[in-house]
């Protein structure tokens, strides 16, 4: 069976909804990094950068940092990727980069300073709100017309919707960008999704967006 180490976070979460999406027979175990278990040995003999999440797979092959991990199991399920070297398939490796070096870490950044140490640093606060709600227009954009970030269900939006989970982290008011909001209501209603969130622990249930 597949081994995830992961948490309660948009990366860890991520990869528990795409081995739901894709059907496949996982155990997710529980790294808290609150409590420091990502850098305990056992876990960066693993991944020696000390990061959730980890993959493991039953043959001993082991996967690390989240967009690679997403990668390589729509190329072992053969699912959620177009096929390599079409243009779809840039195209889907665009908007993973945009994820990961974009929307992923500057959310992250919002995170520290929006949440967890309000009022520390005013220009850090200005400066990641602003750039979350740059980045909330540039998917609110591309999701006009879409149901999906490309023309069908891939890792793009197993990346992507993890990290919209949190809007109220990053102080966005969501209804301002109803095609995000339309698309995040829409895949939180999946059943993978659902039981992928739910992953390591059940922490409650999907935010919601306010009733227009």
């Amino acid at each position: 069976m597949i081994k995830l180490f992961t948490w309660t976070t948009p990366n860890g979460r991520k990869i528990s909804i795409a081995l739901e999406e894709m059907g496949l027979d996982y155990e997710a175990i529980a790294i808290d990094i609150g409590a420091g278990d990502q850098h305990k040995p056992n876990f960066r003999a693993m991944n020696p950068n000390g990061k959730i999440p980890a993959l493991v797979m039953p043959d001993g092959t082991t996967v690390n940092e989240s967009g690679a991990i997403l990668m390589y199991l729509a190329e072992h399920s053969g699912k959620f990727a177009p096929k390599h070297g079409t243009s779809a398939y840039w195209e889907m490796l665009e908007w993973m980069m945009w994820q990961m070096a974009g929307l992923g870490p500057m959310l992250g950044q919002a995170h520290q300073f929006l949440k967890y140490n309000p009022g520390k640093a005013p220009f850090a606060e200005e400066k990641y709100h602003a750039e979350a709600l740059r980045l909330y227009g540039v998917l609110n954009d591309r999701l006009a017309g879409r149901e999906t970030i490309l023309d069908e269900l891939s890792i793009v939006d197993f990346a992507v919707w993890p990290w919209v989970s949190r809007f109220e982290w990053h102080q966005v008011p969501i209804n301002d960008f109803p095609n995000v909001r339309e698309y995040y209501v829409r895949l939180a209603d999946r059943e993978g999704f659902q039981k992928g969130y739910a992953q390591p622990l059940d922490v409650g249930p999907i935010p919601m967006p306010p009733k227009h």
